[in-house]
């Protein structure tokens, strides 16, 4: 009798995806241990007490149900609010719009398809990689011992916090381009200049605007936390009414701020599915 070859395939096959199965399951499991082990273990060393944690958030309910709720006379401060709500937005905008300028250079000179020489890609990408890991609230921080508390310092830390984003995925978006643009271009006696500004950012523009978009809304976010620690915009008067104890004028700007947010995401959203 002529064995099936297709059952003795299936056969042998069974006992693999088995052994498979339980591998998965083993890195799960020392997975899981890990990080319960990790947490157990900083509960321990911070005194954390898991009880009187769980039990606090129904007391910070009762408390935020009962102070922090726009009132009457909370509401008078809107226009301010708005006012500080607006340099916000436009700092936010006009930190973002700075570094994508400087994020479109560097991504040129970094990107394999349209650097001037492979001696620029390295310091281009370690740039990017810097500037895009140190985190925003460090730049403010370090901006602060030079500039003081001032728009300049929260300006600055978004333009550092939004450059090196903004230039490793310009230079994605670069390298992601299709060559026969470029290469028709280059077969016809193009210059450098000639290709990237006819071929490289004309297909590379709308991913562009995309990512320049959604830094747009990130920074807006990223704005408000800024202020509290430059002491600008909407941030700072957050800050100064919470540490004023004026809690319903503090619960306006949160709402505040929070719709604006909304609002802004789904502008940007909209937009990008447009040019996408």
């Amino acid at each position: 009798m002529v064995p099936n070859t297709r059952t003795c395939w299936l056969d042998s096959e069974k006992p693999m995806q088995a052994d498979i199965f339980v591998r998965r399951r083993n890195e799960r499991l020392i997975l899981f241990g890990a990080v319960a082990a990790l947490t157990v273990g900083a509960i321990i060393i911070t005194d954390y007490d898991v009880i009187a944690g769980f039990t606090s958030v129904s007391k910070a309910i009762t408390w935020g149900a009962s102070n922090f709720y726009p009132d009457a006379r909370s509401m008078q401060d809107l226009p301010n609010v708005l006012d500080k709500l607006w340099e916000t937005v436009l700092m936010a905008i006009a930190a973002t719009t700075t570094a994508s300028v400087m994020a479109v250079v560097l991504a040129l000179l970094g990107s394999k398809t349209t650097r001037i020489h492979p001696l620029f890609t390295i310091p281009v990408r370690a740039f990017a990689s810097f500037f895009r890991n140190f985190p925003l609230v460090g730049w403010a921080m370090v901006l602060m011992l030079a500039f003081s508390q001032s728009q300049l310092t929260g300006y600055l830390a978004l333009v550092f916090g939004s450059v090196g984003y903004l230039t490793r995925a310009f230079m994605e978006t670069i390298d992601e381009v299709g060559v026969s643009s470029i290469e028709g271009l280059q077969a016809t006696g193009a210059g450098y200049f000639h290709i990237v500004f006819q071929a490289i950012l004309p297909a590379s523009l709308p991913l562009m605007i995309s990512w320049l978009l959604f830094m747009i809304d990130t920074n807006i976010r990223d704005a408000i936390l800024v202020g509290l620690l430059t002491g600008t915009g909407i941030g700072f008067l957050f800050d100064l009414y919470y540490k004023s104890f004026n809690f319903h004028a503090a619960s306006v700007v949160t709402i505040v701020a929070a719709l604006a947010v909304i609002v802004v995401e789904i502008a940007s959203t909209s937009i990008r599915r447009v040019i996408l």
